[in-house]
């Protein structure tokens, strides 16, 4: 965070809570601004089955949507700051872009084309989503608001937080239509420079302030995980989920083996901070990575994503400190995260591919979440 910005005026929760008209016209509201003058914009986005989102231009940010249940009745499925000063005085990358390298860098330190890099450590000896300045705490350029889409752009200098090239990355939000919600992000570069870029949304597939995310049925298509040291940097291995608690291949509540003592690596992260491999490399078009399923409210989520690599997080680190933006304290495991990416360190492992992206080539992660519903009976908590 640079000096003089550490300030910020506007309230996300009444903002949140606001009563949308019925104009179909694209709405953009001012939320609050930056010490230094710069505002932070709200876009509504809106689907013709009463689907909707908003997006944040502070960290290119998806700060809500609304999803319905098995019985038609819609709910905010995405966690939040209440006020944009909780989000800059305790960022933890609420529905934001995470770049220009997402997950992490062992030491801060890369090699590229012969040259050797170093990046702010912002996770212990790590260096974390991009560094102390990421993506996620710049306020984007909006180029484009229809009702049901929007893109912004941000342009991230030669240096900027120590990585080479000027890189200019564009994020993509879009509803389109039958439950879905496609996020892209592209990026190109004027010199040589390492990408990998993501998205942070924690997901409540019951809604945001419900309590616990741990009785969602999760399914991730890996075969295979990379297990990570004590700082969560990658030990290089492809481990079988065969027989562990990393099997998701058939759903099963996240919260079942979340505590079995046979497993160290659930240690790391105080519970699941890992990688999953998809694949070895990136596909063409987005495959179905993971699919979620609430049995509360009936609601589905699959993703689709063209990555190799899918981080999944079980809301670990949230402590009850933060207050969301429906007025309830959010306490470990009452959301999960699922980042579709290249796999964390890949910089410093040859074994994991390559991060490097030229000039004259276009960097794109698209990924498609598809919101469904599916029948029985509610249960209660």
């Amino acid at each position: 965070m640079q000096a003089g910005k550490g300030k910020i005026a506007g309230c996300l929760g009444a903002l949140a809570l606001s009563v949308v008209g019925t104009s179909v016209a694209q709405q953009r509201e001012v939320v609050g601004a930056l010490a230094d003058g710069t505002q932070v914009e709200s876009i509504l986005l809106r689907d013709s089955n009463g689907m909707q989102a908003r997006v944040l231009t502070l960290g290119a940010a998806l700060h809500s949507l609304d999803v319905p249940d098995r019985d038609g009745k819609l709910a905010d499925v995405v966690l939040g700051d209440a006020t944009l000063q909780a989000t800059l005085a305790n960022p933890q990358y609420f529905g934001t872009v995470v770049g220009r390298f997402a997950n992490r860098i062992a030491r801060g330190r890369f090699t590229l084309d012969g040259r050797d890099y170093s990046v702010p450590t912002n996770d212990g000896p790590n260096s974390l989503h991009g560094g102390s300045r990421g993506f996620d705490k710049v306020v984007w350029e909006v180029v484009e608001a229809t009702p049901d889409r929007t893109t912004l752009r941000h342009v991230s200098p030669d240096g900027d937080q120590g990585f080479p090239g000027t890189l200019t990355v564009t994020a993509t939000y879009a509803l389109e239509g039958d439950g879905r919600l496609a996020i892209e992000y592209s990026a190109t570069t004027d010199a040589p420079t390492i990408v990998n870029l993501s998205n942070h949304t924690y997901w409540n597939l019951s809604g945001e302030g419900s309590g616990t995310a741990m009785d969602h049925e999760l399914m991730i298509a890996a075969d295979s995980y990379t297990p990570v040291d004590a700082t969560l940097i990658p030990t290089g291995v492809f481990e079988p989920v065969t027989g562990t608690a990393f099997d998701f291949r058939r759903a099963k509540p996240i919260g079942r083996d979340l505590r079995r003592g046979d497993e160290p690596q659930l240690l790391h992260g105080h519970g699941y901070d890992h990688n999953w491999v998809i694949s070895r490399a990136a596909s063409r078009e987005p495959r179905e990575v993971a699919r979620v399923y609430d049995p509360h409210s009936g609601r589905v989520m699959s993703l689709s994503s063209t990555q190799p690599g899918l981080q999944f997080y079980s809301g670990n680190f949230l402590d009850g400190s933060t207050v969301g933006k429906g007025g309830h304290v959010y306490r470990q495991g009452d959301a999960i995260a699922l980042e579709p990416q290249l796999f964390p360190d890949t910089p410093n492992q040859p074994a994991f591919g390559s991060a490097r992206l030229a000039p004259g080539q276009k960097y794109v992660n698209r990924m498609v979440y598809r919101f469904s519903t599916e029948p029985g009976t509610r249960t209660s908590r």
